[in-house]
């Protein structure tokens, strides 16, 4: 059994492969997150695993876990199975370098435009024969909520609502149709632009607000809230190699 964990700006995600298959999942805050994760590679009997962190996660952390199981720590020098053309590869992201690995897995031999919705939104392109190009960063839905009433004075603090008209005719549903009906248009405009450029381009949705954007995108589009934990444990596999 793969034990695989995405460590994100909030959460911590931990998945438990039997080869290409998830059979077990788990969602949790940092607050003892390393006792979760004893428990799974307990509880499944894990030998290998991976680890994705976008944040800084502390040395006896990773010790702790490394005492239990044989883990990889995804960074810049990781073995992938795709061509890194990134011009600054140490800056790129762990949690891109797995959805690109996702992408060459599970659409081998296509044009893969992955997008990952999340605290940021993510554009990431590879091609058909693997080579891996960079993509876009952009503010995500949460972040362009919270920096309203940062950098400015009257606007309040909103919980998001995705369900808006294209004309707001008060402060608060002029926010909301500003801020997801902007979030749509770029998703959108930002899928044909490339569709422009790569015939038969496939398209991925993935991240925490894939399920609000799915229906709303006027684009053909596939859907995982998955993508990231397969692509790690994807990564893991090719290095078991």
């Amino acid at each position: 059994m793969n034990l695989i964990i995405d460590c994100g700006n909030s959460r911590v995600k931990i998945a438990v492969f039997n080869g290409s298959e998830i059979i077990h999942f788990d969602v949790f805050t940092y607050n003892g997150f390393v006792n979760n994760v004893l428990e799974g590679i307990e509880k499944f009997n894990c030998k290998k695993g991976i680890i994705s962190s976008v944040t800084f996660l502390k040395k006896i952390e990773i010790d702790e876990i490394e005492r239990k199981i044989s883990l990889i720590q995804l960074n810049s020098s990781t073995k992938i199975p795709f061509i890194n053309n990134y011009q600054t590869p140490k800056t790129l992201g762990v949690d891109r370098i797995g959805l690109i690995a996702a992408a060459i897995s599970n659409f081998p031999n296509k044009n893969v435009l992955v997008i990952d919705a999340g605290t940021c939104i993510t554009y990431d392109f590879v091609d058909a024969k693997r080579n891996y190009y960079g993509g876009a960063i952009s503010p995500g839905v949460q972040m362009r909520y919270k920096s309203l009433p940062q950098f400015t004075n009257k606007l309040p603090l909103l919980e998001p609502n995705y369900n808006v008209d294209l004309i707001g005719n008060t402060t608060e549903s002029s926010i909301h149709s500003g801020i997801i009906n902007g979030v749509l248009g770029e998703i959108d405009s930002v899928i044909d632009k490339y569709k422009e450029k790569n015939k038969g381009l496939t398209v991925v949705l993935t991240g925490g607000d894939v399920n609000f954007l799915l229906n709303k995108l006027k684009n053909s589009i596939f859907a995982n809230p998955n993508f990231l934990l397969e692509g790690l444990n994807s990564i893991l596999i090719y290095n078991l190699k």
